[in-house]
């Protein structure tokens, strides 16, 4: 179906979904849609006038989808149970049922794709992409997996007399980037995630290796070096000078880093460069956003002010609080390589203050894999607080539990909390800087702890 008139999102509150539904809407689509549960951004779909509704049952579907079946299109997440009483209607009644990932490949196909895959990285690098865009006269669309300050969505689009070029988060999960047709990507990182659908860290590393053959010209596949043994491609680092292109600071602070790009190939280096945002980690994505967008014809200048003037993402090392007493920040972080990369970056800019961590695990399987590196990393706080584990779309694994993760905590001041408790249990702890991470609901955390502290 290449032109529906109608489009019914399951699941139209996810980041992914959600940017496809505003795409559709700004194209004067009819776009409606069901979630589990109310958030800010389906409150937001709702202004944009999306109709959406919460109830799983076949009464709440609107009347001129059933209607008109035949120019109507359901979109869903993998996210969304087998057993969802919407979507076993549509299924048994023979409406044409698409996933996201698949719809995201056709509207970009006949663009010029810039994708950005990886475990984690691939959002801040993504928003990175779409503001150096932003900062030039060319056409483009982005699908972004966070919220942009800069754009304020996670879907921008700028019109332009010249190619449309395409800006996607390449999600790995469910090997859903296997249906983009990039001519250019980023690889952030490949490390282990998501086994559960892969089983194990070799068919993930092989999903990576199957993206990255969609780009027939490896000269426009950007590599960060920790992943070079795995993707044949440009490489980059935000600290290893062996790489191909590699980062020269000369400052940094809590607010961002001045720096440089050299490079092993014999050209000029990129001068005078300063990334709006502080963390190696998001220095490291810069360069990844940088050499991409330079090799598809963005001009440098563009690139400058888009990094100059990056603003962040919600819930990317966001600041939520700075007083003299409490410095508070919040960040997505969900896998131990992102606890290791916050961590280290607020240790970095904080040495001498105490850090106290929040964290909400994000899924039983992802708990059980890494149970003992999550343990290690939060371990590098000097205060902490592990929430229930979020289940998402799943069922409990036995034996897999806060507790189970806390067990393993090398750390005294370390305990297990509802989250409903948290700033209760917080007002006997002298908190410095405090870091609330997750991808789960840990979020709804963030304006009650702000209040608290701003008073």
């Amino acid at each position: 179906m290449d032109n529906p008139k109608y489009i019914y999102f399951l699941g139209i509150g996810g980041i992914g979904m959600s940017a496809l539904a505003r795409f559709f809407n700004n194209a004067s689509v009819m776009v409606v849609g069901y979630d589990k549960t109310p958030s800010p951004l389906t409150h937001t779909l709702i202004d944009e006038g999306i109709e959406i509704s919460f109830i799983d049952d076949v009464v709440s579907i609107p009347s001129i989808i059933l209607e008109n079946k035949v120019e109507s299109l359901v979109v869903y997440t993998p996210a969304i149970p087998r057993d969802n009483k919407i979507f076993n209607f549509f299924k048994e009644h023979g409406f044409v049922l698409k996933k996201r990932a698949e719809v995201l490949g056709m509207v970009t196909a006949q663009t010029e794709n810039l994708s950005v895959a990886g475990t984690h990285g691939k959002t801040t690098t993504s928003c990175i992409v779409a503001t150096i865009l932003q900062h030039s006269n060319m056409h483009f669309s982005a699908f972004l997996g966070g919220i942009s300050t800069n754009l304020a969505s996670n879907y921008y689009y700028q019109s332009a007399p010249s190619q449309h070029l395409s800006v996607t988060e390449a999600d790995e999960f469910d090997r859903s980037f296997l249906q983009l047709k990039p001519q250019y990507a980023v690889f952030t990182s490949t490390d282990a995630d998501h086994l559960d659908i892969y089983g194990k860290q070799e068919e993930l590393e092989k999903s990576y290796q199957d993206f990255a053959s969609l780009v027939s010209d490896k000269n426009n596949v950007f590599v960060a070096y920790g992943s070079k043994h795995l993707i044949t491609g440009v490489t980059y680092s935000a600290s290893n000078t062996n790489a191909d292109y590699y980062a020269m600071i000369k400052s940094r602070s809590g607010k961002g880093t001045h720096f440089s790009i050299r490079n092993n190939l014999g050209e000029d280096p990129i001068e005078d460069l300063y990334l709006n945002i502080p963390g190696q980690h998001n220095l490291e994505n810069a360069i990844g956003a940088a050499l991409m967008t330079r090799q598809a014809g963005v001009p440098l200048e563009s690139i400058i002010a888009g990094l100059v003037n990056f603003k962040g993402i919600k819930r990317r090392f966001e600041y939520i609080l700075t007083t003299e007493k409490v410095i508070y920040i919040d960040d997505y972080a969900h896998h131990p390589s992102e606890l290791r990369a916050i961590i280290s970056s607020v240790r970095e800019l904080y040495p001498n203050k105490k850090i106290t961590a929040i964290f909400q695990p994000h899924l039983f399987s992802r708990t059980q894999d890494f149970m003992a590196d999550f343990a290690y990393e939060l371990s590098q706080v000097d205060d902490l607080l592990l929430l229930p584990i979020y289940p998402a779309r799943e069922l409990p694994i036995a034996g897999v539990t806060s507790e189970a993760v806390l067990a393993m905590v090398d750390l005294s001041n370390a305990q297990c909390v509802a989250k409903e408790e948290v700033i209760n249990t917080l007002k006997n702890h002298q908190v410095e800087v405090l870091l609330t991470l997750g991808a789960g609901d840990i979020d709804r955390l963030v304006l009650p702890l702000k209040e608290y502290y701003a008073d």
